[in-house]
Protein backbone atom coordinates (compact mmCIF):
# COMPACT_ATOMS: atom_id res chain seq x y z
CA UNK A 1 0.00 0.00 0.00
CA UNK A 2 1.97 3.24 -1.19
CA UNK A 3 0.92 6.08 1.98
CA UNK A 4 -1.26 8.89 1.10
CA UNK A 5 0.27 12.27 2.29
CA UNK A 6 -1.88 15.15 3.34
CA UNK A 7 -1.31 18.75 4.25
CA UNK A 8 -1.34 18.65 8.12
CA UNK A 9 -1.09 22.17 8.45
CA UNK A 10 -2.49 25.38 6.73
CA UNK A 11 0.09 27.59 7.92
CA UNK A 12 3.53 25.52 7.49
CA UNK A 13 4.43 23.09 4.94
CA UNK A 14 3.87 19.72 6.90
CA UNK A 15 2.21 16.79 5.38
CA UNK A 16 1.48 13.47 6.96
CA UNK A 17 0.61 9.50 6.65
CA UNK A 18 0.31 6.39 8.25
CA UNK A 19 0.03 2.76 7.31
CA UNK A 20 0.26 -0.50 7.89
CA UNK A 21 1.41 0.78 11.92
CA UNK A 22 3.63 3.49 11.05
CA UNK A 23 3.13 7.08 11.35
CA UNK A 24 5.14 9.45 9.08
CA UNK A 25 5.32 13.24 8.30
CA UNK A 26 7.39 15.03 5.91
CA UNK A 27 8.40 18.92 6.80
CA UNK A 28 10.00 21.68 4.68
CA UNK A 29 13.06 22.99 6.68
CA UNK A 30 15.23 26.28 5.51
CA UNK A 31 18.25 27.30 7.17
CA UNK A 32 16.14 31.15 7.61
CA UNK A 33 12.99 32.99 7.41
CA UNK A 34 9.89 31.06 8.71
CA UNK A 35 8.96 27.80 9.85
CA UNK A 36 11.45 24.63 10.83
CA UNK A 37 15.11 25.49 10.91
CA UNK A 38 18.16 23.08 9.46
CA UNK A 39 19.40 22.48 6.49
CA UNK A 40 17.36 23.37 3.32
CA UNK A 41 14.98 20.85 2.42
CA UNK A 42 12.06 18.36 2.64
CA UNK A 43 12.96 16.04 5.89
CA UNK A 44 10.72 12.81 6.48
CA UNK A 45 10.68 10.96 9.91
CA UNK A 46 8.91 7.89 11.18
CA UNK A 47 7.63 6.23 14.08
CA UNK A 48 5.34 3.58 15.13
CA UNK A 49 1.65 4.37 15.30
CA UNK A 50 1.07 3.11 18.57
CA UNK A 51 4.19 3.35 21.12
CA UNK A 52 5.32 6.35 22.65
CA UNK A 53 8.55 6.76 20.62
CA UNK A 54 10.67 9.27 18.97
CA UNK A 55 10.44 9.85 15.42
CA UNK A 56 13.14 8.52 13.30
CA UNK A 57 14.85 10.27 10.75
CA UNK A 58 14.60 8.38 7.14
CA UNK A 59 17.78 8.09 5.31
CA UNK A 60 18.78 10.84 2.58
CA UNK A 61 16.67 13.55 4.19
CA UNK A 62 16.77 16.76 3.38
CA UNK A 63 14.94 16.02 0.29
CA UNK A 64 15.10 17.98 -2.70
CA UNK A 65 11.47 17.68 -3.39
CA UNK A 66 8.21 16.34 -1.65
CA UNK A 67 7.85 13.76 -4.40
CA UNK A 68 11.52 12.33 -3.46
CA UNK A 69 10.82 12.72 -0.07
CA UNK A 70 6.87 10.79 -0.24
CA UNK A 71 9.20 8.12 -2.10
CA UNK A 72 11.59 7.59 0.64
CA UNK A 73 8.75 7.12 3.08
CA UNK A 74 7.23 4.62 0.63
CA UNK A 75 10.41 2.67 0.37
CA UNK A 76 10.72 2.46 3.98
CA UNK A 77 7.79 1.52 4.90
CA UNK A 78 8.12 -1.15 2.78
CA UNK A 79 11.37 -2.00 4.81
CA UNK A 80 9.47 -2.15 8.38
CA UNK A 81 7.17 -4.55 6.70
CA UNK A 82 9.55 -6.85 5.02
CA UNK A 83 11.30 -6.88 8.78
CA UNK A 84 8.19 -7.50 10.46
CA UNK A 85 7.53 -10.49 8.32
CA UNK A 86 10.91 -11.47 8.89
CA UNK A 87 9.86 -11.63 12.30
CA UNK A 88 7.14 -13.57 12.26
CA UNK A 89 8.46 -16.29 9.38
CA UNK A 90 11.27 -17.00 12.37
CA UNK A 91 9.00 -17.45 15.22
CA UNK A 92 7.59 -20.39 13.76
Amino acid sequence: MSLQFHRADEDMEIWSANGDGYSFVISFETPTGAGFRGRLGYVASWRPFDQRLCAIRVIGSPFQSLAEAEHACNIMLKYLNDQTACGRSRKT
